[in-house]
């Protein structure tokens, strides 16, 4: 059974010249489709077969019939009346709200929403200006600490969005929308939620993790590694680590027996079986041991009934209950500050662990003597540094034979 033949528009520039040859149309190898098209056809006319002819309206009918889906109206309709029986969209929701989003490293887009009648409320409780707060926002919350930095744009009131610059890049971003009064009080109607504002260059950040995988595992909603930016890592080093874990293990352990009445109780506990210059021995030895700085050589519970000679006390002198008026005082030194996140910092020469702003605290016992403290800041790149030399000078005279006791504290810087 011969296979029957496409019509001519179909076919190809080469199954034209096959069939021009067969009808021996000369210079078929010449000629473009349409030219090949008209001399077969006038060809087929002059040796009687039929000549099948696709009209353009035949043809836009085919068409058409490839996008029948069995809908019984082909007629269509008019595009602008499909949305006619939908209703118009409100001009807001009744919802105060305000949204940020980055644009890119330098410009951040603010829209928002706000009933007039919060607006009005506000108006009525002082506000005049309407304005946007801006706010950098990095690694804090705002509901109990205050932004790193704060712009504040005036806008009008029949403005819904505003495009707002930002000061840094890679770093997180709120704004808020409110009213100034003429007192200076804020008024605020919006606040957004954080967004995270892009680098303006690009990420050094190279880290690689392999990780194997069933190849039947169902891997929807599981979490195989999370990658932390190094920014965001507050690991500290191992030798800042000890430092710290030895300052704050002498804190807790101080505090802990710094309890009102811990000395008098452990004095009491010790005068119970011990008597004379051994009691007065004890005493020196518990209140030692409370206070690592040496306090407790001299800011003891003061003693009576007790006679002094030669170097020691009297034996034979019968226990006696420590008088209940007695006064105890230390003190713990502090240093805190500030740096780029990425900078290394010493405090005589150990390295101290930054938070992931970039600040730092160091706090250990102050002792009697000077305490010199050299602070160095390095750069990452290393090129840079930046010193501040501190000097702290505790002096606590031995206890005197009256009543009263003194201490000097002196800083150096």
């Amino acid at each position: 059974m011969a296979q029957e033949r496409p019509p001519l528009e179909e076919m190809t520039l080469r199954q034209l010249r096959r069939v021009a040859s067969e009808y021996s149309v000369s210079k078929y190898s010449r000629m473009r489709k349409d030219q090949l098209i008209a001399s077969i056809q006038e060809a087929q006319r002059a040796s009687g077969a039929p000549v099948v002819v696709r009209t353009v309206e035949t043809q836009e009918v085919v068409e058409a019939a490839k996008f029948d889906v069995g809908q019984t109206d082909l007629t269509g309709g008019v595009l602008a009346t499909v949305d006619e029986p939908l209703a118009d969209l409100p001009d807001g929701y009744g919802e105060s709200r305000i949204v940020l989003l980055p644009r890119d490293p330098q410009w951040a887009y603010a829209y928002w929403d706000i009933p007039n009648d919060h607006k009005e409320e506000l108006r009525r409780q002082g506000g005049s200006r309407l304005a946007l707060r801006f706010y950098d926002v990095t690694d804090i919350d705002v509901s109990y600490q205050r932004p790193h930095s704060l712009q504040q744009y005036e806008c009008d009131e029949l403005a819904r969005e505003w495009y707002l610059p930002i000061p840094v890049s890679d770093r997180d971003y709120m704004v808020e929308i409110g009213y100034i009064c003429a007192d200076g009080r804020w008024l605020m109607l919006a606040r957004s939620t954080p967004a995270h504002i892009p680098p303006v260059y690009p990420s050094d950040w190279i880290e690689d993790h392999f990780i194997t995988v069933d190849w039947n595992e169902d891997l929807r909603g599981q979490q195989k590694f999370d990658l932390v930016p190094p920014s965001k890592r507050t690991s500290p080093s191992a030798v800042s680590e000890a430092i710290y874990s030895e300052i704050f293990g002498m804190a807790q352990v101080a505090e802990g027996q710094r309890v009102d009445g811990s000395l008098f109780g452990s004095m009491q506990h010790v005068a119970g079986s011990i008597s004379g210059s051994e009691q007065f021995m004890a005493a020196q030895a518990v209140s030692s041991y409370i206070f690592p700085s040496g306090v407790g050589l001299w800011a003891v519970p003061t003693m009576s009934g007790l006679t002094m000679s030669g170097a020691g006390f009297s034996g034979s002198a019968p226990p006696v209950r420590p008088r209940k008026f007695w006064l105890i005082a230390d003190a713990e030194l502090i240093v805190y500050g500030a740096t780029e996140p990425d900078a290394t910092v010493t405090i005589g020469g150990q390295p101290i662990k930054l938070s992931p702003d970039g600040t730092f605290r160091f706090q250990m016992s102050f002792q009697d003597g000077l305490i010199d403290y050299p602070i160095m800041a390095v750069a990452a790149d290393g090129e840079q540094t930046r010193s501040i030399h501190m000097k702290f000078n505790r002096e606590t005279p031995e206890r005197n034979t009256n009543t009263k006791d003194e201490a000097k504290l002196e800083w150096l810087s």
